[in-house]
């Protein structure tokens, strides 16, 4: 494995926006970041919020801890409808109450996203993923299609691999340091990525976003927690799903994705063969999402 080093070195890239996390191998600028706009919700925490497309059906996009619409949109390119992409509590712009949370809290700002702009579709990545299935285990038919991508916990806390590379992340970004922060990101490119344009390009855009928005304190409750207590309680659940796992990822373990589409009476598993689909795998994965939703 290559080394990695911080601060980039002076050839070290492109000094522009990166291609993003479902992006090409090459240091491309991303597009301009849209406008977003604040939405209150019933339970009173206003929600940053975008939306895209036109007409019917409406898909829900739920996104990763220190992820957000960024990093959900490219999942939805293909997808037709509205399509509408929000930050859960404690990201980018949206409320930051007292914490600490639990997936219930996530699962009522995905519901009054859902709710508010009358998606019968929802899509999950990781933490996402986890707020979707509590979501569902309360209203088991909110929902007319579900993906999930890279769950990452169901009905038992993370591992401690995981919780120490998610509290490494929140401590870097409440400390504003910039190193620290750089190695827990580089983490999530493949190793043949790293020290490249295209690797580059994609930490300055991730640094520049956590070091500018920030992740509130309430989310360092979150990976010693689950969404369920037992999976048992998806066996309602009867609209088609499609899970997305892969193997070797540290931070979502295949056998979660493996147990959530067991658990779900009309769900279809797919499994990628190595980790860092996104770099590796994106035109399919894009294709398989679209596919399943559209079809």
């Amino acid at each position: 494995m290559r080394g990695f080093r911080w601060p980039p070195p002076p050839d070290g890239g492109p000094r522009t926006w990166g291609p993003g996390p479902g992006g090409p191998r090459t240091g491309r600028p991303a597009l301009p970041e849209p406008d977003t706009e604040l939405v209150d919700t019933p339970h009173g925490v206003s929600l940053e919020r975008l939306v895209t497309g036109v007409g019917d059906p409406v898909t829900v996009f739920a996104h990763g801890l220190g992820n957000g619409i960024a990093t959900t949109r490219p999942f939805g390119s293909g997808v037709t409808g509205r399509r509408i992409f929000f930050q859960f509590r404690g990201h980018g712009r949206s409320d930051s109450p007292p914490g600490p949370w639990t997936y219930l809290d996530l699962a009522r700002d995905l519901r009054a996203v859902a709710d508010l702009g009358g998606a019968t579709r929802a899509f999950g990545a990781s933490l996402g993923a986890g707020a979707l299935c509590r979501l569902l285990a309360e209203s088991p038919e909110r929902f007319e299609k579900l993906v999930f991508f890279l769950p990452a916990v169901l009905d038992a806390p993370r591992g401690e691999v995981a919780r120490a590379r998610l509290t490494g992340l929140l401590d870097a970004v409440a400390d504003g340091d910039a190193h620290a922060l750089a190695e827990v990101v580089s983490l999530e490119l493949p190793p043949s990525v790293r020290n490249t344009p295209a690797g580059w390009a994609y930490l300055r855009q991730r640094l520049d976003q956590l070091l500018r928005d920030g992740l509130a304190p309430g989310l360092a409750s979150l990976p010693g927690e689950a969404p369920l207590d037992d999976a048992a309680a998806l066996a309602a659940v009867t609209a088609p799903a499609l899970v997305i796992g892969c193997v070797d990822d540290e931070l979502h373990p295949v056998a979660v994705a493996e147990q959530l589409a067991a658990a779900l009476p009309a769900a279809t598993l797919h499994v990628y063969d190595r980790p860092g689909v996104l770099w590796t795998e994106r035109a399919d994965v894009r294709e398989r999402i679209s596919a399943f939703l559209n079809g």
